[in-house]
């Protein structure tokens, strides 16, 4: 283990963020012990496994929404406090502030890191130019349908141009037309941007279709499985779901997972 402070060095070139010594338990059963990660620099990197085995915990804790038992995380050699991150919440409802406007909500980052009401007001109107938004962000978080809500909350997550971008289940509560609409639009941000991203997801043809890479975890104490990789061309389309390389990238990835649920807990 590094001393505090002492810079932590990635196994793997390309790395942006490197996670040494990672240990957390619940109730005296360990969930994560002395676990390592590198995670590429700009791409996209999904989690996935069974249930239970903490995927949204470690993103929680590399984010600094949840305390480490004991590690660290790094992003280019830096602290998270010295790393603009943006996170997306699986529970959209819940994260938006209902008192302020949606057009307020997406500004928020950008107000509290101290930016002027012009620079709040220029950075909105790019967000809404890319998105191509057509519904009236005046309104209300309950005023609109959960597919806008949650296309809001990625657009405050955004907004402070982060260097990495947490989303955890980002789409589980939405229905599936509005489910690929966001995946299309997750992916222009992507190409757009080359913003770090790390998906959690519960559904293995979207973990597959939107990332560089899968991570496979196994039951706790939770580890590393397998990575499988899927290097298909962007922008990837609904057509991407029947090609060879998906269907290939995700029975690899089935075959890992059913082997591991059949590991008693």
């Amino acid at each position: 283990m590094n001393a505090p402070g002492e810079p932590i060095a990635p196994a793997v070139p390309d790395t942006h963020i490197t996670i040494r010594g990672l240990t957390k338990s619940f109730a005296g059963q360990p969930l994560y012990t002395n676990f390592d990660l590198d995670i590429p620099k700009a791409r996209i990197t999904s989690i996935f496994g069974p249930n239970g085995c903490g995927k949204s915990t470690m993103i929680n804790m590399v984010a600094g929404l949840l305390d480490m038992d004991a590690g660290e995380a790094r992003f280019d050699g830096k602290t998270l406090a010295e790393t603009k991150i943006g996170y997306v919440f699986q529970n959209y409802r819940d994260a938006l502030f209902p008192w302020k406007r949606a057009i307020d909500n997406i500004k928020y980052p950008l107000r509290i890191a101290g930016r002027s009401r012009a620079e709040c007001d220029a950075r909105a109107e790019e967000l809404v130019r890319s998105f191509d938004i057509r519904f009236d962000l005046s309104r209300y978080p309950y005023e609109l349908s959960g597919g806008q809500q949650q296309l809001v909350s990625i657009m405050r997550a955004l907004a402070p141009h982060p260097e990495v971008l947490f989303l955890d289940e980002p789409f589980s509560a939405l229905d599936y037309e509005m489910t690929l609409f966001m995946r299309d639009k997750l992916q222009d941000i992507f190409e757009a941007t080359r913003t770090t991203m790390i998906l959690v997801s519960h559904d293995l043809e979207e973990a597959v279709y939107l990332a560089d890479q899968v991570l496979m975890l196994t039951r706790r104490p939770t580890r590393i499985a397998e990575v499988v990789r899927f290097d298909a061309p962007r922008p990837r389309h609904p057509e991407t779901l029947t090609s060879e390389a998906f269907i290939r990238a995700k029975a690899q990835c089935l075959e890992v997972f059913q082997r591991e649920v059949r590991v008693r807990a």
